[in-house]
């Protein structure tokens, strides 16, 4: 397995992966959010590659990676021409969203142009699109000159990886795999993903670092929620975005959550658990203590109490503890408010997919 450690590749280096892309090969790279499996999203077996090296469901929908053009000296950039290839409908709400927040860890779903390929798109008429904001997936992307189709470098339905030694630890038998190393992801979780395939309305459909409250005070543009609309489109069943299944970002070790105040209370409902357990606990609460449980080992690992921080750590910290043999990961419940919807999302799928069995959970 190639991989180049240094944190800024070479121009040498990205210009090989340019070429593993056109000829139809899969390259790991960095993002700000999480690393992703690229391939060519014209490409349809360099797709199929994708969904074979991540035991992933073809049905599941992959997002589509773009370069953010160079403004040079324009005011500003030319979406348009960009996206043109990709995307049918482009309103004027989605070039505000574009404009204020591409690149970054915004994705938009949009109706599909005839030209995508179906294998992207799970079958469906949109399709997913972003701009990320990580200088070397930006060269990769320009230097590409195509989109790049990237969902997270890991086996379906685990922890996203967040280093280059993650993804070397999920496909460590792909020998031939390109790793382009850009260290440590800053965000540390996935996009947001808003649905703007209606031209009605813009959708929440995954919550993310940017929220329908930033959304909002920056474009003026009203993010709703699912529930919040009554939608005549047909209910096929499909999962219409990446990270939508009810099982996924999950580590092997069971995963629960614990409310506010409640962790010994948490210990007690799993009797059947006597040995180790590791006790996440915010940086601003005090030690918890040993008092009442003395059958259960248990060790406290601080998280951050600012969400943003959070996010940044919560793929490493999961990935950690699941290699350190604990019997039960416990988490604390993130606190109410937008700008922690996204790593209480992630979190409520990982405690449901957790556990030895969780790989077939995250495939029901």
């Amino acid at each position: 397995m190639s991989s180049d450690s240094s944190s800024l590749q070479s121009s040498a280096v990205i210009n090989k992966a340019v070429q593993t892309l056109r000829d139809g090969g899969l390259v790991a790279f960095p993002t700000e959010t999480v690393y992703g499996l690229g391939a060519d999203a014209k490409n349809p077996d360099a797709i199929k590659q994708i969904f074979t090296a991540k035991g992933r469901p073809s049905n599941h929908p992959l997002i589509v990676h773009l370069a953010a053009p160079d403004k040079f000296d324009q005011v500003q950039v030319d979406w348009v021409a960009v996206l043109a290839p990709w995307v049918r409908d482009l309103s004027e709400d989605a070039l505000k969203l574009i404009n204020a927040f591409w690149p970054g860890p915004l994705t938009l779903v949009f109706k599909k142009d005839k030209s995508v390929l179906t294998e992207l798109t799970g079958g469906q008429e949109t399709v997913a699109i972003r701009a990320p904001a990580h200088p070397i997936a930006q060269e990769l992307l320009r230097k590409f000159k195509g989109g790049v189709v990237a969902p997270s470098a890991n086996r379906f339905g685990k922890v996203s990886p967040t280093s280059a030694a993650d993804v070397r630890s999920e496909f460590a038998g792909m020998l031939d795999l390109m790793i382009l190393d850009g260290g440590d992801c800053e965000v540390g979780i996935e996009s947001t993903i808003i649905d703007l395939s209606s031209g009605d309305h813009a959708v929440l459909l995954r919550p993310g670092l940017i929220t329908p409250g930033e959304i909002f005070s920056k474009t003026g543009i009203k993010v709703y929620l699912p529930g919040e609309l009554n939608s005549t489109k047909p209910d096929d069943g499909l999962p219409r975005v990446s990270g939508s299944l009810r099982a996924h970002y999950a580590p092997t070790t069971p995963l629960r959550m614990y409310a506010s105040g409640r962790v010994l209370d948490a210990l007690s409902e799993f009797p059947d658990i006597k040995s180790r357990v590791a006790v996440a606990v915010w940086d601003s609460d005090s030690s918890l203590g040993h008092d009442g449980h003395p059958s259960v080992h248990f060790e406290e690992v601080i998280v951050p109490s600012d969400s943003a921080a959070f996010a940044s750590r919560l793929y490493r910290s999961l990935r950690d503890l699941d290699q350190q043999g604990w019997d039960l990961i416990l988490f604390p419940e993130p606190p109410a408010g937008e700008e922690w919807d996204g790593v209480r999302d992630r979190l409520q799928r990982a405690c449901f997919g957790s556990g030895p069995s969780s790989s077939s959970h995250a495939n029901s």
